[in-house]
């Protein structure tokens, strides 16, 4: 990789705003490969070079990817005037290039990825690819029995849209509600409840629970975040859905 000013560098590490990592710098707190360095001009090589702030190594990544549990009543936005935002979860320090792959409804829980890779936010989203979706949802109503059916042929909804191919597995049902997973390989506005609306039931709780072969890790509480593991980017990049 080629050579980069350090301050760009700790600025990108999230040690601070660019102005802010000037005067880290200029303070003598940051040391390169041992040496205390005070020109935030420098070049240094992020691959290779061990930078250090106040003696705390900082770890170089090219690109940053997160995975969110995304609570109820945030929406799927980098900022908004009037709602509270997917990345309002970060600390303001971080924010900075992050964006969310896809969008998720802002009563809608669960699996969000936060990244700054546009090229793998597209691999994801990209309709030819039909990259896996996995819901689990509480509905109000009786199903239709052929429900299951239904999905698996391609739904036509109420307004005359046609689904994919999809699949609806019943995980409990008794006295007009029920509880479901669904697996989706689009994306289409509103989905999952219009789709369960088309078969008799009323959406009122959703959680996505998998995109591709990435599960949502059960122990991330609601509204918490945490770095992908490199076996965890490696199932996202995969995309093939993952049951284990």
């Amino acid at each position: 990789m080629p050579r980069m000013r350090l301050d760009k560098l700790l600025a990108h590490l999230n040690c601070g705003s660019r102005k802010e990592v000037q005067a880290m710098i200029r303070a003598g707190r940051v040391a390169v490969d041992g040496a205390v360095l005070t020109d935030p001009a420098a070049k240094v090589d992020p691959d290779t070079a061990q930078v250090a702030l106040d003696g705390q190594a900082q770890t170089y990544r090219a690109q940053r990817y997160y995975m969110l549990n995304k609570p109820a009543g945030v929406i799927t936005a980098s900022r908004d005037e009037r709602h509270d935002t997917v990345l309002g979860l970060f600390p303001e320090n971080m924010r900075r290039g992050l964006f969310a792959v896809g969008r998720l409804d802002k009563d809608t829980e669960g699996l969000l990825i936060i990244t700054d890779d546009g090229a793998l936010s597209h691999a994801l989203m990209s309709p030819a690819r039909h990259v896996s979706k996995i819901y689990e949802a509480e509905v109000d109503g009786t199903l239709a029995p052929d429900a299951a059916m239904r999905f698996r042929t391609g739904l036509t909804l109420r307004d005359g849209t046609v689904c994919l191919p999809a699949l609806l597995e019943i995980l409990m049902q008794q006295e007009g509600k029920a509880c479901v997973r669904v697996t989706l390989r689009e994306g289409k506005y509103h989905q999952v409840k219009r789709m369960i609306a088309a078969v008799g039931g009323t959406v009122v709780g959703l959680r996505r629970v998998q995109l591709g072969g990435l599960r949502l890790d059960p122990a991330l509480p609601a509204g918490a975040f945490r770095e992908l593991t490199g076996e965890e980017l490696g199932q996202l990049r995969d995309g093939k859905e993952n049951r284990g």
